[in-house]
């Protein structure tokens, strides 16, 4: 393979005439000029230039040789300028997928912004409660919350943020059924679950751990569903805080057992190695890492 930096100088010295105004031009001795294209035709086995002290004469081959290289050079800059600007600004379109309550609670607010910062890039988003294949299905980053440690996929794998898990309920249902004082107490409460045989909330204070199973009064395995329930007074639900943060600061909740968690969600990037290294899938994946965790 041909030094590219070799045909560069070749062609100064064609096209400025000669050793010393291309050492002039470029600023690199005329010695090394000579090295280099000697370098040059001893990898190409012929010789370029016939030059002494007095002569220089630019062989048939040489001639040949520069039109060529004039050519080459033209196209590695175009390459590298294609490269650069894609770096600088990036562009095209990155594919996103999530499931529907993580699109609606984490996507709105970093699509916004990315939008402001790089207006050449499309992001889009294919929010879906089905497992997707992001090999197979051509997807750049996939935006994850999950309770237990994701699998070894051979995925990029990139933590954002990890949320607590609180139990909540609307201030009218506290008003008739009481605030709980103590986990135990729990069992004695409607509770908005994930499922009808669901196992029991597991709750942790420091390291003190207890587990409690509350009446089943509604069971949904869509958290916006329980979201909405526990706001319209239907029991105490287990929800990540940047979930139903919106809505404790609007006072349509409160917080059961405030000193007590249900628990941890993480939310995860993951991204295929070879999409990972384009310059647009890094910037949507930095703007994500920025922005969700101020969802919280």
């Amino acid at each position: 393979m041909l030094n590219l930096n070799d045909v560069y100088f070749f062609t100064q010295v064609i096209d400025h005439g000669g050793f010393a105004p291309a050492a002039r031009v470029t600023g690199t001795p005329k010695s090394t000029l000579s090295k280099r294209i000697t370098a040059l035709e001893a990898e190409l086995g012929v010789r370029l230039i016939q030059r002494s002290s007095r002569r220089f004469t630019v062989t048939d081959l040489g001639r040949e040789f520069h039109r060529h290289a004039v050519a080459m050079l033209i196209e590695a800059e175009a390459a590298e300028n294609a490269v650069r600007q894609r770096l600088a600004e990036p562009s095209g379109i990155v594919r996103i997928t999530a499931s529907i309550p993580t699109a609606q609670a984490a996507l709105a607010q970093p699509l916004l912004e990315l939008a402001r910062r790089y207006p050449k890039l499309h992001v889009a988003v294919q929010a879906a409660d089905r497992f997707v294949d992001i090999i197979q299905e051509g997807i750049d980053i996939a935006v994850r919350d999950h309770f237990a440690p994701l699998p070894d996929s051979g995925l990029i794998q990139r933590t954002v943020c990890v949320d607590p898990v609180y139990l909540v309920a609307a201030p009218d249902y506290l008003a008739a059924h009481g605030m709980p004082a103590a986990p135990a107490e729990l069992a004695g409460h409607e509770g908005l679950l994930v499922h009808p045989q669901a196992a029991p909330w597991r709750l942790q204070r420091n390291a003190e751990v207890v587990e409690v199973l509350p009446r089943g009064r509604l069971s949904a395995n869509e958290s916006s569903i329980l979201l909405a329930a526990a706001a319209g007074g239907m029991g105490i639900a287990c929800l990540p805080r940047k979930l139903c943060g919106a809505a404790l600061q609007a006072g349509q909740l409160l917080r059961v057992l405030p000193e007590w968690t249900a628990g941890q969600v993480t939310t995860s990037l993951l991204i295929p190695h070879r999409r990972g290294q384009l310059p647009s899938v890094r910037a949507v994946a930095d703007v994500l890492a920025e922005r969700i965790p101020l969802l919280r």
